[in-house]
Formats: structure tokens, C-alpha cells, sequence
């Protein structure tokens, strides 16, 4: 099967570049740069009056490069490195931002916080996300805690859900299939496949969608042994979502989401086969809502979560965790040139297995956005955190920037001082391992500075200088119970980003980071990292891309000593091809992806299984 499965992937790579050659080209739409961040301000600006080098993973990018994992999108940004993303489906994923770990760096989902209170890492499990169902994602990297709370020391990410089609009724299906091996074991034999299936409509003032996918993947081990014995991973997600928009100035949506997730692993200690298992099920409901008036507007973000989560493992453990999240907050603009938010931000963490223990937390927030007329900007707020457990902090931001118009475009510059800070989490303070009730959080202080270049909508440069202090950050004590440190982590580096459309054509985006990271072994971060794309529009109906993806040196522990060892690792890069072609405009697109194309042999994390060459074909259809 496998002579015959790459044939029929060359086969229709080399019919679909006929078929491309074919198709008239004057009727190409041309890709234009977005104009319009969110994240930073939480209002609509232009980005040449936001004061941060704010990223946009849309919906047409993500289509552009169909059969990825949200962790894949995210990791080829600026200043982010995503460990376990290029490993076997199912692998944990731990986000590393600006040299920070995956505590201080917040994910929302819909502008609502998610979390597992009953797991060890405060940090939320990717692996429970499904691409079928993201509309688009914006990252803003930086110290974010006066708008967003608690984690958002290094970088939010926020996490757009798919939308409501505006027609009476709209169906969309996908699926795909691909291989799934190393680049020792190149058999191409099929064995990850993935599937969709979403419908949506609006009745007047009525809108539902309801959307379901699953992804079944075999074929790896976990981690490198002799066995090699195959680990499988599943996941299964429904979403629902109903709403109604009562006027003009009124609509409420409510939505529901279900997550199963099961996977086989290996043990980490001493790198062993093992018959390990992980169960975790994640159910989410909540409810968005906003009343505008004059100049402003009201808005609720709520939801619900409950988590369940299985190890079946040599040290078997079942948790289960619940958490409460409510954002109550007014916007109001003054004139185009005052922008101002007022809130407060309800958050109850609770573990109900074994022990019940919870905290409340309860932050008001205001933030203040000036925009001036002759290019000066300025983003401003303060937040008082109350916890029920370590007291009150306060924490603050400062983001200046000037923007210069040219005659196509602007030139800015910009600079912030904004200081964040993660809380303990429930484990941390009441678990059954090295638990601290008398925990204090982690503070972080972070400056940039800046400029930013675009050209007529089709060119847009950054350079961007970022320096990070933790202090007080949780970690372990002589006798393994939880403590704040005493010492410091400095971090500092440089993130450069282009974007440019030199033709209708061609969009080529590039960026490179530099991290140096001092107080520790900096463990999986990278010194260097690059990541390229070239996206052709060879005609309206065909496109293809070429990435490329440099991973510098960095160190990892090496778990099978005790005690555990710090080992470099090598640096790696990997070159990516990916093609699409619309059988019927805008109804059904078919696609290609080439991963890792020159089957380079590497290591991602020390004695876990990486992914060498691996096809997947697949297809989008839209009724």
C-alpha cells in the first residue's frame, strides 16, 4: 500500500499543477494585510494606533493550510515555541512565550479563560481543541494581566469559535486522511484521519449551529524504544451554539461544548513502552452577551467548565475540576479619540475529587485607550486583584506609541512597562504532593520597544525589543513542597516580523526571534528560531505554499538519570508543501500536504518519537 498511496499523492500533485496552468489568471483576488486588531484594547482600532505587534491567524489562513492542529498555527509565529507540535497527535503540548512557560501564558476561548483547576500545570491542554471549529486566533505577547487577569504574563491567545452562517441554512464538511511516521519507518500507511461536519443558519433574529468532529490517529510510539509500539489517540468534540438578538442594541448567545480526549502514552522516567492511558473529557457552557447605547456598550462574557481526567498509569490518579468565569464589563468611546473599559472579572476555581477545594478571585479592571489626531497613542489601566487565599495585588500597563502616516501607509513607533502575575493554582496549594496553602503568585515585569513599517496595505515590518523579570515564581523546596523562589529569571530577546504581497499573486511572511533566557537551564527554548511561508496564487481556483522552520539549540533534561541531567539538543529545520485546488469555486476544495518533505531525522523533545516525511490529502466542502 505504501508504493501505491505515494503514487496517487504524486500523481495529484502533478495533475493539480496541470489543471493551474490551465485556469485564467484575471480574475485573481488579492490577499490584503489586516487592518484591524482587538486583543490589546479590546476595541476595534486600526493597527497603526495599536501600541502592540499584535498576531491574526484568520479563517482564510487557516483554510490555506487545512489538516494542521492549532498548536501547528500557532508555533510558526514570532516568539512562541510550542514543544510537542511536531511530535505524534496526542503528545502534551507545552507553550513556551518569550522565555517564559505555559503558566504565564493565558488562552481564552470566545473572551472567556479556560483552565483545569485539578491538573498539576496550571496551563490549558490544547490537545482538547479542535481546528474544525476556530474562526480565527490573535495573539498579543507581552505582560496582559490589567485586561486579562491571571496567566497573562508572557503572551494571551485568543481563540475565536466558528460563527453562525447568515443564510437560512449553511452546511460545511471536512476530511482528511495521511500518514503517520518517523522518518525510519517510512511505510505510508494511513493512519491519521480526521472529520468534520458543521451546520448553521439565521432565521431572522435567530441563529443555531451545531458542529461535530473527530480525529482518530495510530501509528507511533510516544517515546523512542526498541518496541516501538504503536500509541493511538482520539478526540472527539460537539459544539452547539443557539442565540437571538433581541434588537438593534440587544442579542444574546448561549453555546455548549463536549470534549473527549483518549490517548495512549509511555513512561517519561527511565523512557520505557508502557501501556499507560489518559482519559479527559472537558464540558463547557456559557453565555455571551451585550446591550449598546449611544457611544457604549454592555458586555457579559460567563461560561462553565468541568473537567474529568483518568491516568491509568504505574501511579494511577483521577481528578476532577471545575471552574467559573465571569466578565462584566462597559465600553464607551469618546469622539474616536478616548476609548475606555470598566469592568470587573469574577474567576472560581474547584477541585470536587478527593479533598473538595476551591478559590474565588475577583479583579475590577479599567483600561484607557487615547488615539490623538497627530499620531501619538496611548494604552493605559490598572487592576486590583482580590484572592480569597494570598490577599489583594495590583497590577498596571503602559503602552505608548506615535504613528508617522506616510504617503501609503505609516511608520510607529512603540514601547510599554506592564507588570503581570500567575496565580498558585489549586494543586499547588492543597494537593496531595508538596502542597503551600501559604503561596503568594508569581509577579512578572515586562518593557518593549519598538517600530513598525507598512506600505499600501501589502507591506508590513517589525523589530521589536523585549525584556522579562520573573519573581516569586512557585517552585520546589529542599523537601519537594511548593515554594516561592528567591532568586530571579531574566529573559530578554528580539522578534522581527515581515509581511509582504509583493504581487496579486504572491504573499511571503516571515519572522525570527532571539531568546536568551538567564536564571535556569532555559530548558526547550530556543536561542534562535525562523519561520517562512510563500503562498503563490498560481490561479482563482489554485494556490500552493512552501515552509520553512528553523529550531535553534537548546537544552532538555534527561529523565533517565537521577538525578535528571541537562542535554543539548541540535538545532533542526524543516521544509513543508502544501497545495489546494477548488473542484467547484467556493462548494468543494481539495488539498495536499507535504510535511517535512526532505525527511530530515530530529529531536524535539529527548527520547520522545518525531515526525519524519508524512502526506495527507483531504477535502472542504461547503453547502
Amino acid at each position: 500500500m505504501n508504493k501505491r498511496f505515494f503514487e496517487f499523492c504524486t500523481a495529484a500533485l502533478v495533475c493539480t499543477s496541470i489543471v493551474a496552468q490551465e485556469q485564467q489568471k484575471d480574475t485573481i483576488v488579492s490577499l490584503q494585510l489586516e487592518e484591524v486588531v482587538v486583543s490589546d484594547s479590546r476595541f476595534m482600532l486600526k493597527r497603526e494606533n495599536s501600541g502592540k505587534t499584535v498576531i491574526r491567524i484568520t479563517a482564510e489562513e487557516m483554510e490555506q493550510q487545512q489538516g494542521k492542529n492549532v498548536a501547528e498555527f500557532i508555533n510558526t509565529k514570532s516568539g512562541i515555541e510550542i514543544v510537542g507540535s511536531r511530535g505524534r497527535e496526542g503528545s502534551i503540548y507545552g507553550v513556551f512565550a518569550r522565555g517564559g512557560r505555559g503558566r504565564q501564558v493565558l488562552i481564552n476561548i470566545d473572551g472567556v479563560r479556560v483552565s483545569n483547576p485539578s491538573s498539576f500545570s496550571p496551563e490549558y491542554d490544547l490537545r482538547l481543541l479542535s481546528t474544525a471549529n476556530v474562526e480565527s486566533i490573535e495573539i498579543i505577547k507581552g505582560a496582559a494581566s490589567t485586561l486579562y487577569g491571571t496567566g497573562a504574563a508572557v503572551a494571551v491567545i485568543n481563540i475565536t469559535t466558528k460563527k453562525a452562517s447568515e443564510k437560512k441554512i449553511a452546511a460545511n464538511f471536512q476530511s482528511s486522511i495521511g500518514t503517520n511516521q518517523t522518518s525510519e519507518d517510512q511505510n505510508y500507511n494511513i493512519s491519521n484521519i480526521s472529520n468534520s461536519a458543521q451546520v448553521s443558519g439565521t432565521l431572522g433574529k435567530f441563529i443555531y449551529f451545531a458542529g461535530f468532529s473527530n480525529t482518530y490517529s495510530d501509528g507511533l510510539s510516544a517515546i523512542v524504544t526498541p518496541e516501538n509500539k504503536e500509541d493511538v489517540f482520539s478526540r472527539y468534540s460537539t459544539d452547539v451554539k443557539l442565540g437571538y438578538k433581541f434588537s438593534d442594541a440587544f442579542y444574546v448567545n448561549v453555546y455548549g461544548n463536549q470534549t473527549k480526549v483518549n490517548t495512549d502514552y509511555d513512561e517519561s522516567f527511565g523512557l520505557l513502552d508502557a501501556d499507560y492511558e489518559f482519559i479527559g473529557k472537558q464540558e463547557r457552557v456559557g453565555l455571551s452577551s451585550a446591550y449598546k447605547y449611544n457611544n457604549g456598550s454592555i458586555h457579559v462574557n460567563t461560561a462553565y467548565s468541568a473537567y474529568d481526567s483518568e491516568n491509568i498509569s504505574a501511579f494511577p490518579s483521577v481528578s476532577k475540576g471545575e471552574n467559573l468565569v465571569v466578565d462584566l464589563y462597559n465600553k464607551y468611546n469618546f469622539n474616536d479619540t478616548f476609548y475606555a473599559i470598566l469592568g470587573v472579572n469574577y474567576l472560581e476555581d474547584k477541585i470536587v475529587s478527593g479533598i473538595t477545594k476551591d478559590f474565588k478571585i475577583t479583579d475590577p479592571y479599567v483600561n484607557v485607550v487615547y488615539v490623538s489626531d497627530y499620531g501619538f497613542n496611548l494604552n493605559t489601566g490598572v487592576r486590583f486583584n482580590n484572592h480569597s487565599e494570598y490577599g489583594n495585588h495590583f497590577v498596571y500597563n503602559i503602552n505608548p506609541s506615535f504613528s508617522i502616516k506616510t504617503q501609503n501607509g505609516y511608520f510607529k513607533i512603540l514601547g510599554s512597562y506592564a507588570t503581570s502575575y500567575i496565580t498558585p493554582n489549586l494543586t499547588q496549594l492543597f494537593g496531595d504532593f508538596g502542597a503551600n496553602p501559604e503561596l503568594e503568585p508569581e509577579e512578572d515585569r515586562t518593557m518593549e520597544g519598538g517600530v513598525e513599517y507598512a506600505v499600501d496595505k501589502k507591506f508590513r515590518a517589525s523589530v521589536l525589543y523585549f525584556n522579562r523579570k520573573e519573581e516569586n515564581f512557585i517552585t520546589f523546596g529542599p523537601d519537594f513542597s511548593n515554594i516561592n523562589a528567591t532568586n530571579t529569571i531574566d529573559a530578554q530577546g528580539v522578534e522581527f516580523e515581515l509581511d509582504w504581497i509583493p504581487t496579486d499573486a504572491l504573499r511571503i511572511n516571515a519572522n525570527y526571534t532571539f531568546t536568551e533566557r538567564k536564571g535556569d537551564a532555559a530548558i526547550r527554548i530556543p536561542k534562535h528560531k525562523v519561520n517562512t511561508s510563500i503562498n503563490y496564487v498560481v490561479c482563482k481556483n489554485t494556490s500552493l505554499s512552501i515552509n520553512y522552520a528553523l529550531t535553534g539549540k537548546r537544552n532538555d533534561s534527561d529523565f533517565s538519570t537521577f538525578p535528571s541531567t541537562v542535554v543539548g539538543l541540535d538545532s533542526f529545520s524543516l521544509l513543508d508543501f502544501y497545495v489546494s485546488h477548488q473542484l467547484i469555486p467556493n462548494k468543494l476544495n481539495v488539498f495536499l500536504n507535504a510535511a517535512n518533505i526532505l525527511n530530515e531525522e530530529y529531536v524535539e523533545v529527548l527520547g520522545f518519537t518525531t515526525k519524519g516525511r508524512n502526506i495527507r490529502v483531504g477535502l472542504n466542502l461547503n453547502l
